[in-house]
């Protein structure tokens, strides 16, 4: 682990390091020598990268809230040893995914390199337009969505697949009416992480939703959406949404709808489903759900097994400036983290 954070302060990006650094300059008018320092402390310290130091606006923090957020090394550390590297590619591959968590995809999946064109013909038939994605990869990248409009015919859109390589085909997913009513143009999902215990219980540590904020079908961070967090016991989110980027706000930049104290519908579904399915891999013992609310119930979209961390971190969403440590700490005392 030394050898990872001396990489991460060695063999970092100097470009945006240094952008960091100007960016908190410009906030907090400190001396950039101070700032510089300062990130490189919280690196040693805490494991936190040039971005976590940003993001989690460490410049506003003494050391003892600094010491509760979950951050980059401590992550690595956490998921290395909770998830089984011999099992973590049937979370990752989404083509083997798809085929074993069959029971909570509640949409119709298929593997391109696995259909023959007539059976190709067939599922395109029945549904007309697809999210077409990478076997492995993350933050919405890669991804299209294609229909059969957009090609002479059947033959054109399978052989542009197999091309391209984005083999996972999966249907279109019709949301909740009332998620849909927060942003109609893209299909908003929860991102709920799950932990299974020693003793095989499965906890929900965190959830947030995520909506688009633009008519793109993407809701994923890296493409302007933002995130807000979900109370787990009412399924109401509880403070205002935020992006990456540090952007905050009470409404919906489209509908308007205030996002503190939406009801997310069928949540309590939704926990129940997650807990359920964390079990189907147990030696991943730690995964991030994508959950949409479909109108007949929660479908899971995808899962994580190396999880994001800054969802729930967010300065927005921890006003008391309490970060995940105290959670994982309690789970895992033996890693003395």
């Amino acid at each position: 682990m030394i050898k990872y954070k001396l990489k991460m302060i060695f063999g970092m990006r100097y470009k945006s390091f240094f952008e960091t650094i100007n960016t908190v300059h410009k906030i907090t008018k400190k001396p950039k020598i101070i700032i510089f320092f300062d990130i490189v402390h919280c690196a040693i310290k805490y494991g936190a990268g040039h971005n976590d130091y940003k993001i989690f606006e460490f410049y506003n923090m003494d050391s003892k809230s600094r010491d509760t957020y979950l951050t980059r090394i401590r992550n690595k550390k956490i998921i290395e040893h909770l998830n089984d590297k011999d099992y973590r590619d049937i979370i990752d591959d989404k083509s083997i995914f798809n085929e074993k968590f069959k029971k909570y995809l509640k949409r119709d999946v298929a593997d391109i390199e696995k259909l023959s064109l007539e059976e190709f013909n067939e599922f395109i038939n029945k549904n007309k337009t697809i999210f077409c994605k990478p076997y492995k990869g993350g933050s919405g990248r890669g991804i299209e969505k294609l229909s059969l409009s957009d090609f002479k015919n059947e033959e054109e859109m399978y052989n542009y697949i197999k091309d391209k390589k984005i083999g996972v085909l999966e249907a279109v997913v019709k949301q909740h009416e009332e998620m849909a009513k927060v942003n109609p143009y893209c299909v908003n999902c929860m991102r709920l992480v799950t932990v299974v215990k020693e003793n095989k219980e499965v906890e929900v540590v965190y959830g947030v939703v995520k909506f688009g904020c633009s008519k793109d079908y993407v809701d994923n961070m890296g493409f302007g959406a933002v995130s807000a967090p979900i109370d787990l016991e009412t399924g109401i989110i509880s403070a205002d949404a935020q992006t990456c980027k540090g952007e905050v706000f009470e409404r919906h930049p489209v509908s308007n709808i205030k996002f503190k104290g939406f009801q997310i519908p069928l949540f309590k579904e939704a926990k129940e489903m997650v807990k359920e399915a964390a079990l189907v891999v147990p030696q991943v013992r730690q995964i991030g759900w994508d959950i949409c609310i479909g109108q007949d119930g929660p479908i899971i979209i995808e899962g994580n097994d190396w999880t994001d961390y800054m969802f729930w971190q967010l300065p927005a969403q921890t006003s008391n400036k309490i970060g995940l440590m105290p959670y994982y700490r309690k789970l895992l005392p033996e890693l003395k983290l």
